[in-house]
Protein backbone atom coordinates (compact mmCIF):
# COMPACT_ATOMS: atom_id res chain seq x y z
CA UNK A 1 0.00 0.00 0.00
CA UNK A 2 3.04 2.55 0.84
CA UNK A 3 5.47 3.58 -2.17
CA UNK A 4 8.88 2.56 -2.15
CA UNK A 5 11.75 4.74 -1.18
CA UNK A 6 12.72 4.49 -4.76
CA UNK A 7 9.57 5.87 -6.14
CA UNK A 8 9.07 8.36 -3.47
CA UNK A 9 12.88 9.58 -4.43
CA UNK A 10 11.61 9.70 -7.95
CA UNK A 11 8.84 11.93 -7.49
CA UNK A 12 10.49 14.34 -5.61
CA UNK A 13 13.11 14.42 -8.29
CA UNK A 14 10.34 14.69 -10.90
CA UNK A 15 8.05 17.65 -9.03
CA UNK A 16 11.20 19.32 -7.25
CA UNK A 17 11.39 23.27 -8.03
CA UNK A 18 14.67 23.49 -6.75
CA UNK A 19 17.49 20.63 -6.08
CA UNK A 20 17.08 19.05 -2.75
CA UNK A 21 13.51 20.04 -2.60
CA UNK A 22 11.24 17.81 -0.66
CA UNK A 23 9.16 20.00 0.84
CA UNK A 24 7.70 22.47 -1.62
CA UNK A 25 3.45 21.88 -2.13
CA UNK A 26 4.01 20.50 -5.63
CA UNK A 27 6.06 17.18 -4.12
CA UNK A 28 3.88 16.42 -1.23
CA UNK A 29 0.67 16.55 -3.84
CA UNK A 30 2.65 14.42 -6.01
CA UNK A 31 3.50 11.96 -3.44
CA UNK A 32 -0.31 11.95 -1.95
CA UNK A 33 -1.22 11.09 -5.12
CA UNK A 34 0.62 8.22 -5.30
CA UNK A 35 -0.55 6.57 -2.38
CA UNK A 36 -4.46 7.72 -2.36
CA UNK A 37 -4.38 6.14 -6.34
CA UNK A 38 -2.26 2.61 -4.56
CA UNK A 39 -4.76 2.83 -1.80
CA UNK A 40 -7.79 2.93 -4.46
CA UNK A 41 -6.67 -0.22 -6.55
CA UNK A 42 -6.20 -2.30 -2.84
CA UNK A 43 -9.78 -1.26 -2.24
CA UNK A 44 -10.83 -2.82 -5.39
CA UNK A 45 -9.71 -5.93 -3.55
CA UNK A 46 -10.12 -5.32 0.02
CA UNK A 47 -13.99 -3.44 0.04
CA UNK A 48 -14.78 -3.95 3.68
CA UNK A 49 -11.01 -2.36 5.10
CA UNK A 50 -12.93 0.89 6.15
CA UNK A 51 -9.54 1.53 8.76
CA UNK A 52 -7.79 2.36 5.40
CA UNK A 53 -10.99 3.83 4.05
CA UNK A 54 -10.48 6.70 6.68
CA UNK A 55 -6.53 7.34 6.03
CA UNK A 56 -7.48 7.89 2.35
CA UNK A 57 -9.98 10.10 3.16
CA UNK A 58 -7.27 12.22 5.48
CA UNK A 59 -4.80 12.01 2.88
CA UNK A 60 -7.77 13.19 0.03
CA UNK A 61 -8.35 16.49 2.80
CA UNK A 62 -4.77 16.84 3.14
CA UNK A 63 -4.15 17.09 -1.08
CA UNK A 64 -7.05 19.29 -1.40
CA UNK A 65 -5.88 21.61 1.11
CA UNK A 66 -2.71 21.92 -0.32
CA UNK A 67 -3.74 22.20 -3.78
CA UNK A 68 -5.83 25.15 -2.53
CA UNK A 69 -2.73 26.45 -1.34
CA UNK A 70 -0.97 26.12 -4.13
CA UNK A 71 -4.22 28.13 -6.46
CA UNK A 72 -4.28 30.65 -3.94
CA UNK A 73 -0.38 31.43 -4.66
CA UNK A 74 -0.53 30.67 -8.43
CA UNK A 75 -3.07 29.66 -10.01
CA UNK A 76 -0.77 28.83 -13.13
CA UNK A 77 1.44 26.47 -11.13
CA UNK A 78 -1.82 25.28 -9.56
CA UNK A 79 -3.51 24.25 -12.84
CA UNK A 80 0.14 22.90 -14.28
CA UNK A 81 0.45 21.05 -11.39
CA UNK A 82 -2.98 18.96 -11.99
CA UNK A 83 -2.45 18.96 -15.44
CA UNK A 84 0.70 16.61 -15.02
CA UNK A 85 -0.66 14.47 -12.34
CA UNK A 86 -3.60 13.74 -13.93
CA UNK A 87 -6.21 15.17 -11.18
CA UNK A 88 -9.51 15.89 -12.63
CA UNK A 89 -10.43 19.66 -10.76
Amino acid sequence: MSITAERKAALIEEYATTPGDTGSPEVQVAILTERINNLTGHFKDNKKDNHSRRGLLKMVSTRRSLLDYVKGKNHERYATLIARLGIRR
